[in-house]
């Protein structure tokens, strides 16, 4: 296995105890995700659970003309895949890869045997899934209430937040449609931000200049996905899901 990857770049894996982690470690396949791969297919069986260490995963709701919006991404903080423990084989939805990497799969099988033997990988599986909840609710917010300028901000800091660099390869086309917006709103908010100093793009190509500028320039939906994953998921230390679960109870 090539050294720069390892479990530990995915948070959830990562606070898991060594003896529960153990269990099903032989069992976890490093998996290459390029841009545009389709993991999941709306009403199609679910195989596997997917664990991304480097790259980012677009959950996208499809209607019957082919529109399409993004309802929640996923990177090294979770998983793809809470339908198989929480009662479903199948979800209504598509992830697709929004930014290429690798990442971990696991048997639907195997993650639903653990699930259901309880104890810590239960209880963390439970507390992602309500920050993942808190997400797409406030997408959908978002995408009712706010502009399309502000809207690109929240995604260009959800995306940098799971990710290890300022950099993010992604046509106009591409985020238009994770938005659920027309391309013209993208490129006029692109070049709004470009023009403040906030952002450079250039042929699929999009670099962070200024972070803190973004952070001014965004809603309120950002921190509020943002202070629930911290408030769930950031306070563990690795090895002690336990420790997290008194903590999520206490607040």
């Amino acid at each position: 296995m090539p050294i720069a990857h390892r479990h530990y770049q995915n948070h959830l894996l990562e606070s898991l105890p060594v003896s529960e982690y153990n269990r099903f470690e032989s069992e976890l396949e490093l998996v290459q995700m390029r841009l545009g791969d389709v993991l999941y297919e709306s009403g199609c069986t679910l195989n596997f659970a997917y664990f991304p260490t480097t790259s980012i995963i677009s959950i996208l709701y499809v209607l019957e003309d082919g529109a399409s919006a993004e309802i929640a991404i996923v990177g090294n903080e979770g998983l793809l895949g809470i339908s198989l423990f929480m009662g479903g084989e199948t979800t209504p939805s598509r992830a697709v890869v929004q930014s290429a990497g690798w990442g971990y799969r696991l048997k639907a099988n195997i993650i639903k045997d653990e699930f259901r033997r309880g104890g810590p990988l239960m209880h963390l599986l439970l507390l992602y899934t309500q920050a993942l909840i808190t997400q797409m609710t406030q997408t959908a917010v978002c995408n009712r209430h706010h502009s399309i300028e502000q809207q690109l901000c929240r995604w260009l800091l959800l995306s940098l937040d799971r990710l290890s660099s300022d950099s993010l390869t992604m046509t106009q086309d591409l985020i238009a449609n994770m938005l659920g917006v027309r391309r013209e709103g993208v490129t006029e908010a692109a070049g709004k931000l470009q023009a403040a100093g906030y952002i450079r793009y250039a042929r699929g190509h999009i670099t962070v200049l200024d972070r803190p500028g973004l952070e001014l320039r965004v809603c309120e939906c950002y921190s509020v996905v943002k202070l629930e994953f911290d408030r769930l998921l950031t306070k563990i230390p690795p090895g002690d899901p336990w420790h997290l679960l008194g903590y999520a109870l206490q607040h």
